[in-house]
């Protein structure tokens, strides 16, 4: 009789292990799992030219412009073709980071062997990613930023 008592009593201490491990595995799986992996960003894009020409400046102005700006964020490219002045910005733009990278590059002429063109990511109002390129003639750089830490 003591033998039956004790494997009751076995069988129902392993039941209550086994309801109690069910609960927990329920109650664990069922956590608040509302946190997004993905974030906002205020993301501003900027290509510039630096005119660093001989002393004393020529009487003629020399020839600089851009021919090409192009953004892409995740797999969309834009273009922008021949926009005025020595600096040419996005404006921000919200960006989540679910879009994984951002890539700038900017074609330009430039006048002077020292002239410069210079690309600059910026990302919440800090600067990401830089790259430049110093000669005359038409020059080509780019850069990219990329939300995923590797």
């Amino acid at each position: 009789m003591k033998q039956f008592y004790k494997s009751k009593s076995l069988l129902r201490l392993s039941f209550l292990f086994a309801v109690l491990f069910s609960v927990i595995s329920v109650l664990n799986s069922c956590k608040d799992d509302n946190e997004d992996e993905f974030t906002d960003h205020i993301v501003q894009f900027e290509a510039k030219i630096n005119v660093n020409g001989p002393t004393p400046a020529p009487s003629t102005p020399p020839t600089v412009n851009f021919k090409a700006v192009v953004t892409q964020i995740g797999t969309s490219p834009e273009t922008t073709f021949d926009p005025t002045g020595l600096i040419w910005t996005s404006g921000d733009q919200f960006i989540n980071s679910s879009q994984s990278q951002l890539n700038l590059a900017a074609n330009a002429v430039l006048p002077y062997s020292d002239s410069e063109l210079v690309v600059n990511i910026y990302v919440d109002g800090e600067l990401a990613k830089t790259n430049k390129v110093t000669g005359s003639g038409e020059q080509n750089v780019s850069t990219f930023y990329s939300f995923l830490e590797l």
